[in-house]
């Protein structure tokens, strides 16, 4: 470890600032750097201090030769040739590492052959580490302990055996590697999702008759002036003070996802839909699915055009349109189609309205009421 000074300039003033490195030696004599502690600005008796508390680490840390078996003159020397003489209150437990949950992560992903897929579009023979090995450990982090790139290459990799599982040391984890291993997935997203789509096809069977679509927002702390779809919009995380994006996200009932789209954060959702489908029958091809859609998505436009052109969907219908259809909803009857849900439908100017009754939905709604009831009453008890 050393002491690593930072030269900034600013307003015409040069400032320094200080930071803790780390530098390891991986695999063909090159070193990788590692922040271990950022200290900023510090003053010169300060820099002394620190330099002389380096000193004594890098001397503790030293390698050295250990001995296993009992030394001669020891009273515990163990005369058997065949057993081995420790000291038990002396043993430590040093650097533990997850490997049960890696390697599942690394089964997954090589039971979808994406090794193959990969291999053939991201590495390069100038690169010191495939960058095959860099998104493999990107994904099983996103698998088991979600976190940023920082993250995985300050804290997560240390902890696991990713080091064992991918034969390759610190230099996978380096910090500006793991960020241009996602500059070059990028361009492959939509061949990502075709050949994903093969894939679940032949090893779950999966059926893509029923699509859901729907969209959520995600938001970022600063100017992100460099990033042209980070804009103001309607946050659904209560965050107008942030810029964001949209995701537009098309899954199966069963959570496998067919494809995404990442919108400028100001896209009104109403306006997506139509785009989206088009890709999706350009890229899978036309097919009778039947689209599932919270009512805010379509417009009575959009709707229009997929009646014209044949599309199934279901959504929610407007609860201003219940008064209208009361007086045919009365005269039907309930239709129990499970244990928990019972129905009634009519057809109307070619359109089928279904009214859905479910107990656990009842249970789910009810449940709410009386947390938000608990939490007025503990109010008012405090006040």
């Amino acid at each position: 470890m050393y002491l690593k000074t930072h030269k900034r300039k600013k307003d015409g003033k040069v400032n320094e600032y200080y930071s803790i490195v780390e530098k390891r030696k991986v695999t063909g004599g090159n070193y990788v750097q590692k922040t271990v502690l950022y200290l900023g600005e510090i003053s010169g008796s300060q820099k002394k201090s620190w330099n002389k508390s380096i000193k004594v680490l890098n001397e503790k840390n030293e390698p050295g030769h250990k001995t296993l078996f009992a030394l001669h003159g020891d009273n515990d020397i163990c005369h058997d040739v065949d057993a081995i003489a420790l000291r038990l209150s002396e043993m430590k437990l040093q650097r533990p590492r997850a490997f049960g949950d890696c390697w599942l992560g690394c089964e997954i992903w090589d039971r979808l052959g994406l090794d193959t897929f990969w291999s053939k579009r991201i590495d390069t023979d100038k690169s010191p580490v495939a960058y095959l090995k860099v998104l493999k450990l990107l994904a099983v982090n996103r698998l088991i302990k979600p976190g940023s790139e920082f993250y995985v290459h300050h804290h997560w990799f240390d902890q696991s055996a990713m080091d064992f599982l991918l034969d390759c040391d610190f230099q996978v984890a380096e910090k500006n590697r793991l960020y241009r291993c996602l500059d070059r997935i990028l361009p492959y997203k939509d061949e990502l999702c075709q050949y994903l789509k093969k894939q679940w096809e032949t090893m779950f069977k999966l059926e893509y008759d029923v699509l859901l679509y729907d969209l959520t927002s995600t938001y970022f702390e600063g100017l992100c002036k460099r990033n042209p779809k980070a804009k103001f919009g309607r946050s659904k995380d209560k965050r107008n003070d942030c810029r964001q994006v949209l995701i537009a996200l098309v899954v199966t009932p069963e959570g496998f996802p067919v494809n995404y789209e990442v919108l400028a954060g100001n896209t009104g959702e109403k306006s997506t839909l139509l785009d989206l489908m088009a890709k999706i029958e350009k890229m899978y091809g036309k097919a009778r699915r039947v689209w599932l859609m919270d009512r805010g998505i379509p417009t009575e436009k959009s709707l229009k055009v997929l009646r014209q052109s044949g599309i199934d969907y279901l959504v929610g219908t407007p609860r201003k349109l219940l008064n209208e259809f009361q007086r045919e909803l009365l005269v039907q009857d309930w239709q129990q189609i499970n244990e928990s849900v019972c129905v009634k439908y009519f057809e109307k100017e070619g359109e089928c309205y279904v009214l859905a009754l479910s107990k656990s939905r009842m249970a789910k709604e009810r449940a709410i009421r009386k947390r938000k009831l608990r939490d007025y009453l503990s109010g008012l008890a405090k006040l």
